[in-house]
Parts: C-alpha cells; structure tokens; sequence
C-alpha cells in the first residue's frame, strides 16, 4: 500500500492507537485492507467493538465513524479446490467483495479444511475446478471422497452454491463440481444460488456470479446491509503526489511482449522439436515467483482460418458481430474464438443448424463412444466439411463458437535471475489425422510466428507450487520432457537466494544426445554444488525402456530418506500417464522403505500434501 498516516488530532484514536495504526496500515496489501474493513464492520454491528476497551475522549460528531445497522447471523465459509490457481483466485475475490458488503466471510483451502467442521457450518460457497478425466483436483480430494463416504453428515438448515471450473473439450465438463452440488443437495442442503458452470474463459460470467451470491446470501443470513463507511484518511492519498499508478497486466488486459530468443533445444534426428523462448518483459511492471504460468492469449494460424473461411463459402471481409462488436469473419476467427478443438457442446450447436440425421444420431446418447472416436483428431473444420450447412453466413458460424482461450505455460526462469525477461519450454505440438495436418494452436505460433508480432501475455500465479520459504528444506523435482520448465527457475532462484537447502532433479526424455534440456544449466550448478543430485531417464537409448518412475524406485532409499529430513516433492509434466506413475513409484517407494502396507503408504503422501510438501502441476 501507499504510505498512510493517522493523525491522532483528526481522529477518535490517542497517540499510541493511531501510531499503531498508522504503522499495520504499512504492512497491508490492497486486499487485507477491504477483508479489515468489513471485519471491522461485523463486529462494530455486533457490539463487539470497544466492549473491552477503555473509550477515547469524545471527538466532534463528525469525526465518528457511522455504525452499521445490522450483521450476519451467521458467517460464509468460501470452499476452494484448485489445481492452477484459477478458483483460490475466484474465492479470494468473491471472500473481499462479501467482507466489503456485509459479510463475514473466509476463503479456506479445502487441504486445510477438516470435513467434519462441515456438519457445523451454515453457509457455504464452494468453488472448485475438475482434473483430467473428471477427478477433483489435488487438495480437493479428501473433501470430495468424504461428502461421498458414509461418514458424510446430514446438512440440512446448511445454505450452499457451487461454482465449477472446467473446460469443454473434456467429456466430464465441470464434473467435480457437479459432485458436490448434487452430493450437498442430496444430504439435504439448501441451493441458495444455482451452479454455474465455467469453461476455460471465465471472467465476465464471474463477476455477475459474486453478485448474485453475494446478494442471496445476505439474503439468507440476515446480513445487515449498512456498514461502516471506510473514508480517506487525513494526509492519505492512493499514491505519492506526481506518480504515476504501475500498469496492471491480466487475462483481460494482457502486456505485448517481444520474443528476444526462439532456438531449438533438440538435436538433428530428434523425434521431439521443443523449443527455449525468451520474451522481453523489461517495461510490464511483471512479477512472478518459480512455479508460475506465463498465460498466452494466442492467434490462430492465418491458413487454418483461411481453410475454414473457404470451407463456410465464406468472404474474408465478411462483417460479423464479434465480442467487441463489429469485425471481419478474419478478424474474429484469427483473434476472437476457437477455430480447432472440437467439443461435443459444439457438435450439439451446429447439429441444431445442421438439421442431419448422421449427425443427430452420433449425438444420441447411447453413442457416445462412437462420437469419442469422430471428435478424436479432428477439427471443427472436419465437421464443416463433413457434414455441411447450405447457406450459412459468417455471423451465424461465430455465434456457435467458444471464446479463444489463452495458453499457460510453466515459466522456466526466476525473476529474482532474470527480471526483464521471462523464459519458456515449449513443445511445437505437431501431427497427422483424418488426412489433414494438425498443429497446437499456441505452440505453432511460438515455434513458427511468434517473432512476426509482439505476443500478448499476462502472470498466471499459481500458488499450490512454490518453494518452501526456508531455504535450508531440501527438494526433489521430477519433471521428465517440458515438465522440467519450472525446475529451471526453481534451481535459479535458490541460486539467487543462496539457499543451502539440497536440491535434486529427476529428468527423462527419449535420448541423451538429442533431447537433454537445458543440460549446459544442469551440469553447471552440479560442479557447483548447487545441484546436489540429478537422475536421468532416456527412454529410448536402450533395448527396454527406462522412466523416471523406475529412477525414483531405484533410488528409494534415498528418496525416502530426504523426505523424512524434510524434503518437498514436485512433480510438473503430463497428467495423463506420467503423474500417476510418479505417484504409484512414491508410494511404493515409501510403502516398501517406511515397511507399511498401502493404505498406509497412500496415508502418508496425504499428509505429505497436507503439509504442502508434496506438489503437483500437471496438465
């Protein structure tokens, strides 16, 4: 915050209060400063504010501090599971804008949570995204396996809503928070606000969602609608005289960063094409810790766009109301919505058009399987071609899309090493189906287009992967193919700090010679000692396949031995397979070490994860 004073002459405190004051109001962000406020506020209307205290001596009226009328009866316990950040975030906003207006309210990570308080609670606002094929996400699980277990309390008189973070090119959209909203329902709470269901472009349906919540739920509590009123402070002002505020970079107002450095990190012959950029962040005011996202809002392949343009018997310069207002058909499909994932929602648009019996039979649902297998390397342009709409304008054809989402990536530098610049592993995401080739949106446009134009950016901060704030905890990272992205800044970071803790790296790719990333990095900081240890796996660089997974179980010993001294796990890479053979190798490797049986051994990397040190960041 800005520096604030609080004049004991123009204010109800004496000298000691307001020097107490004055000196806390240092310390406090923007949003500790509105949680204050309506903390303030609740126990101000509750008369809990100055029982104790001895009264200053009277001030004139209107110096007083309005009172506010009424308070909640009860508090808002706000519930979040979120495996990127995205629905901490969410809650965070969501707990300062109820604080602010009446509520009081407390965001809590469902890791820190302990599910039999949840009997005991009134109201409760549950955000929480879905993981992979419809799994809760890491600190979610517990609380999404007790609501269904058979210790899971009756909850009725408990007011509830749901928001469920998800993404539509996955079958079981928003399916986590599905669970919770029919699971709390079924144990007989009330549904104060319907669930809403977000995919991967949020923002503007989240504002409206707090306010409806925030509005039912005073509702439902009681909650007083007057306030204190929080006014400037004498000598207080939002910043210094003559400064200018730093600009604010995010999803919606993103900074325009330009690529100093697009190389190649694979060797001639490699099978992979991964590429190390480095961007130019010198005037964005960015900040970011190791462990954080890059979020890309990317364009899409001029050809692609040409393709499907001519696959509508479309014009270019066709006008179409786009999502800020007029554009050309190429400008919307280039820089407005996606042109290339296929999702079953989608299909179930254009199917309303299309008027085709094919297609209304593939959606039917007993053939789902049969649609898995259509949407399975195809593009949207594969279902314009396939099963065609005679007559369809532009415009009607951009009302059926999805917004384009942004792209995040694993930032793969420390700022604290390098603050004008942010580094990234990319893979160029590149294949072949159905007879066209196909390529990754974001990633082409990296590998390919990015030094055509200034690329807009903004920090996605992921707060479940971050170092441990002693320097001395020792870490392992696991992180085979670009999943090592992050451990580069990590490693950087503890370099720049001079942190003694030890620091060990599992990698794995398919051969040593063409595919070891950032290897120059990884074998300096061992002859330096920084890097106390590093396993490798290439995969395919003998006759039977080597993983990290069976690195992890050869060094089990070990690996047991640095967590029971405190280490911190991470793994970052592929959910889909490698996550889980991570997990499986840990809890072998701790069942066969600790000589406990599995139930036991899952057990223990719980509590691992409860204490925050075991961290994943798959995708």
């Amino acid at each position: 915050m800005s520096t604030l004073f609080v004049d004991e002459h123009s204010s109800p405190l004496d000298a000691q209060q307001a020097a107490q004051l004055s000196g806390l109001l240092q310390t406090l962000s923007a949003s500790q400063a509105t949680w204050l406020s309506g903390y303030l506020s609740g126990l101000n209307a509750q008369g809990a504010l100055g029982a104790t205290a001895q009264a200053p001596a009277a001030q004139p009226a209107a110096a007083a501090a309005p009172a506010a009328q009424s308070a909640p009866a009860e508090p808002l316990t706000i519930l979040y599971g979120s495996q990127t950040g995205n629905a901490e975030d969410v809650a965070e906003q969501l707990a300062e804008r109820a604080n602010a207006d009446g509520l009081t309210a407390n965001a809590v990570d469902m890791l820190d949570y302990k599910p039999r308080d949840l009997k005991k609670e009134k109201n409760v606002v549950v955000l929480v995204s879905t993981h992979g094929e419809g799994d809760p996400p890491d600190n979610a699980e517990e609380l999404h396996e007790f609501v269904h277990g058979k210790k899971a309390p009756k909850l009725e008189g408990m007011n509830f809503s749901v928001l469920a973070f998800g993404d539509t090119s996955y079958e079981q959209f928003c399916q986590t928070g599905k669970d919770f909203d029919a699971q709390f329902e079924k144990l007989g709470a009330n549904r104060v606000v319907d669930r809403v269901d977000l995919d991967v472009d949020f923002d503007d349906r989240v504002e409206s969602w707090i306010d409806d919540v925030i509005a039912k739920f005073k509702e439902a509590t009681g909650a007083g609608q007057a306030h204190a009123n929080v006014t400037p402070m004498p000598g207080a002002s939002a910043q210094p005289a003559g400064a200018q505020a730093p600009a604010s970079y995010s999803r919606k107002n993103p900074f325009a960063a330009e690529v100093l450095t697009n190389v190649v990190m694979n060797g001639r012959g490699s099978d992979k094409e991964v590429h190390h950029i480095e961007l130019d962040t010198e005037d964005s005011g960015l900040t970011w810790e190791p462990g954080d996202s890059l979020g890309i809002i990317p364009a899409n392949d001029p050809d692609v766009v040409a393709e499907l343009i001519g696959a509508l018997g479309a014009a270019a310069d066709d006008e179409v109301t786009g999502i800020d207002g007029e554009v050309s058909l190429e400008h919307a499909l280039t820089h407005q919505y996606e042109i290339t994932t296929l999702t079953r929602p989608f299909i179930e648009k254009y199917a309303e058009r299309a008027a085709n019996d094919e297609l209304n039979a593939l959606l039917a649902e007993d053939a789902r399987e049969q649609l898995a297998e259509y949407i399975d390397g195809r593009f949207i342009i594969d279902l314009v071609e396939d099963y065609p709409i005679e007559g369809m304008a532009g415009a009607d054809f951009v009302r059926l899309l999805r917004k384009l989402p942004p792209r995040l990536y694993s930032i793969a530098s420390s700022h604290a090493a390098n603050p004008d610049e942010i580094h990234l592993t990319v893979a160029a995401v590149r294949y072949e189906t159905h007879g066209r080739k196909r390529h990754g949106v974001a990633s082409a446009q990296l590998a390919d287009r990015s030094e055509d134009t200034n690329l807009p950016i903004y920090i996605d901060h992921n707060k479940n992967f971050k170092l441990p704030t002693d320097d001395s905890a020792p870490i392992i990272m696991i992180g085979p193919g670009t999943g090592i992205a992050p451990f580069r800044a990590f490693v950087e970071e503890r370099e720049e700090r001079g942190a003694e803790g030890k620091n060990w790296v599992f990698f794995g790719a398919q051969h040593f010679r063409t595919d070891f990333y950032y290897q120059t990095d990884w074998l300096r900081w061992r002859e330096e000692g920084l890097l106390t240890r590093m396993d490798v796996a290439f995969s395919r660089d003998q006759a039977d396949k080597i993983y990290v997974q069976d690195k992890i179980r050869e060094a089990g010993a070990e690996v047991y031995q640095w967590i029971e001294d405190g280490a911190t796990v991470y793994v970052c890479g592929d959910a889909n397979a490698m996550a889980a053979d991570v997990h499986d190798a840990l809890l072998d490797v701790i069942g066969e070490q600790a000589g406990i049986n599995a139930e036991d051994a899952a057990g223990y990397l719980k509590n691992l994860q409860k204490e925050k040190r075991y961290q994943r960041d798959v995708y």
